[in-house]
């Protein structure tokens, strides 16, 4: 016992599989592909920040949530118990699994997640965010049934033993397929043209912009004898005055041409091929530019249709999560024996949803009560 407590029992999590029985099988069979592109996807994020921010950007606009029902005191309880869960090993709170769980879900297109149950099975004692490389989706006979498999200690892929705790959601499904598609997808090939373009960029500057002298000398008839011996001196003398952290001055006779070499040479604009990729990749993820702190110009009235756009995204993705959300609601209600009706209010992204909100409310609401005078 440790300051008066007792040490926490510990629990079992079915979708964590440990580094060293890792089997690859997990990338083998129907879902290779998939993987293939999630690594794909990976490594798109972490070379274009670009992609990376907007991702971001979405995921923490998606904004928290609140559960409401009509007994007041349980209502406080879910909340707090929304508040105060634990995730993953040093995390707390429902919010912090969900941010996680969507930025797999757009990154990859399929999220997994695990309710944890105690040693005891009587109450809720975490949310686990699974790894897509730890958990395997597979169709069975009946399209509507999904088996989820994850690997043993063995090696060897098994189902889950209660499939009933395991979270996962999917956008965008293709027909026929199990997971979900990416937001990323056909962004891989703007992303390598950009990663061209970044690195003859470099290579460019680091030929122009460090600077480098061609130094060459043309002796006369009297001194083609000791042309070699004059050479290494000459050569000699340039490398010191290179070397010398101090300005030194370069002294020689005789026809010696000094010239920058690359100065003739501009490095090529890259301005207007890099913001047609970077358009691509904002009309892929439907985000303004400016929330990516990129300054095009734009009119009032277009920020305020990209926020619409960019609103109505979001409001997709939280209708996306709801699933997932009710599932942990209706678990933790099931662990405490209870069967009520409850609802799910999102707040609002900021204080200008709020006011077109109460805009709308205000012009439904005077649209209502013209019709009910036309017809009076």
């Amino acid at each position: 016992m440790i300051f008066g407590r007792k040490k926490k029992e510990p629990v079992q999590v079915q979708t964590a599989v440990s580094d060293g029985y890792r089997s690859g099988l997990l990338l083998m069979g129907s879902s290779g592909d998939d993987r293939c592109e999630w690594h794909l996807y990976r490594s798109l994020r972490e070379n274009v920040p670009l992609v990376d921010a907007a991702i971001g950007k979405l995921v923490r606009l998606t904004g928290t949530f609140g559960v409401e029902c009509e007994d007041k005191e349980l209502q406080e309880e879910i909340n707090d118990f929304l508040r105060r869960v634990r995730v993953n090993g040093n995390q707390q709170g429902a919010d912090s699994f969900l941010a996680t769980y969507l930025d797999q879900l757009l990154t990859y297109g399929t999220a997994v997640g695990e309710v944890v149950p105690d040693k005891s099975g009587r109450r809720i004692a975490a949310l686990y965010n699974a790894s897509l490389d730890d958990v395997e989706l597979r169709a069975e006979k009946d399209p509507f049934d999904i088996t989820f498999m994850t690997n043993s200690i063995s090696g060897e892929m098994v189902k889950v033993r209660y499939p009933e705790l395991i979270l996962c959601t999917t956008i965008m499904n293709r027909p026929g397929k199990v997971y979900g598609t990416s937001v990323l997808r056909g962004l891989p090939f703007v992303g390598d043209m950009m990663m061209k373009i970044f690195n003859a960029v470099g290579t460019n500057w680091d030929r122009v912009g460090n600077v480098r002298f061609a130094v060459s000398y043309k002796p006369g008839e009297n001194e083609r004898s000791f042309t070699k011996e004059r050479a290494a001196l000459i050569a000699s003398e340039w490398s010191k005055a290179m070397k010398s952290r101090e300005p030194r001055d370069f002294v020689t006779v005789g026809d010696v041409n000094i010239r920058v070499i690359g100065a003739e040479n501009q490095i090529p604009d890259c301005e207007i091929p890099l913001k047609m990729l970077m358009q691509q990749i904002i009309a892929k993820l439907s985000i303004p530019p400016f929330l990516l702190g990129l300054s095009w110009s734009t009119t009032e009235r277009m920020s305020v249709q990209q926020a619409d756009i960019l609103t109505s995204e979001l409001d997709f993705y939280r209708g996306q999560l709801e699933g997932c959300i009710r599932k942990i609601c209706d678990l933790y209600l099931r662990f405490r024996g209870s069967k009520i009706k409850y609802g799910i209010r999102w707040n609002c992204v900021n204080l200008q949803d709020e006011v077109e909100l109460a805009r709308a409310r205000l012009y439904n609401a005077q649209a209502s009560s013209l019709e009910d005078k036309e017809e009076e």
